[in-house]
């Protein structure tokens, strides 16, 4: 997994990890002699939440860094470090956590992608082409946002751009009847891949999410087997509202996996942590840039490292 934490002009970040060690953990000698100071494990709290961790993932690490410094597991910062690294590596991997994606038994595999409008929706869909692509896969790229004329045209350079296959129509035609035509097209072609692009719902809204419902009942009516991935793309710089967002979208369809954009240049990537648990659904990818290459497939122990870079 690449650096996700990348530098700011001339100066690196500080990392949560940084923090912690400089404001929280500044007497190992606390440590050694019988367990974590509390008012340091307070002040690892804070990080925490500030870190959009999440209370509940926060107050259970915590705990367990709480009960495994008193039984003598910790004495020095490092012991803290790694320890709090696992910790959030098996958070990120209790129950449904394969980041895997889901294929199709036979024929093509529908992804769908869901989002609102800012989260990297359209970029995420040209990246993810690009590297189905790279892999020899052939893939149709249908663009189902059609309140937006920009988001058809974005999707039409990234289509020529990786080589992949392109469905649209004008804009204001119904979403539903676009992706409809690219399973009728994609079957017909014998692609590898059909990813659909959605709206960029404001998840407040109704009506909206009504005619999400209509996509996916449209895309099961042409393979009830599909969509075999619905992705739904959240901003990773919006913190909490992100896991407000998750919540909203999976309750009016099922989500099988999260992206997480934007988590090149934030501290703040428990997030990613925060929506893995209110969902019980896997990280698939986190977009770390604007290039091309810049997806990549989700690695928990990777994760957990980096977003506490010693």
């Amino acid at each position: 997994m690449a650096l996700l934490f990348k530098r700011e002009g001339d100066l690196p970040r500080r990392s949560l990890w940084q923090k912690i060690k400089d404001v929280a953990l500044t007497d190992v000698g606390v440590i050694v002699r019988g367990g974590i100071d509390p008012m340091s494990l307070e002040r690892v709290e804070e990080m925490m939440l500030d870190a959009d961790f999440g209370v509940k993932t926060t107050l259970e690490l915590v705990s367990e860094l709480d009960r495994l410094g008193k039984q003598g597991f910790i004495n020095s910062d490092k012991d803290f470090l790694d320890l709090l690294r696992l910790g959030v590596q098996q958070t990120l991997e209790k129950g449904n956590s394969d980041p895997a994606l889901r294929t199709a038994t036979s024929g093509p595999t529908v992804i769908l992608v869901i989002g609102v409008n800012g989260a990297g929706k359209t970029t995420f869909i040209g990246k993810l082409a690009k590297r189905l692509r790279d892999q020899r896969k052939r893939v149709l790229v249908a663009a189902g946002d059609t309140f937006r004329a920009g988001a058809i045209d974005q999707l039409r350079v990234w289509s020529e751009r990786t080589g992949a296959e392109f469905v649209g129509a004008k804009p204001g035609t119904d979403p539903a009847a676009v992706a409809f035509d690219a399973l009728d097209a994609g079957i017909t072609r014998g692609v590898d891949y059909i990813v659909v692009d959605t709206a960029g719902r404001l998840h407040t809204s109704g009506g909206l999410m009504e005619e999400l419902k209509k996509v996916v009942r449209v895309i099961k009516k042409r393979l009830p087997d599909a969509p075999h991935e619905t992705l739904l793309v959240l901003d990773g710089t919006i913190g909490q509202n992100a896991v407000s967002q998750a919540k909203t979208f999976a309750e009016a369809v099922p989500v099988s996996g999260l992206v997480v954009t934007k988590v090149d240049g934030t501290a703040r990537g428990g997030i990613v942590i925060a929506v893995h648990e209110a969902l019980d659904v896997p990280v698939k990818f986190l977009g770390t840039g604007e290039k091309a290459g810049d997806l990549e497939p989700f690695d928990a122990k990777a994760f957990a490292r980096e977003v506490l870079e010693g």
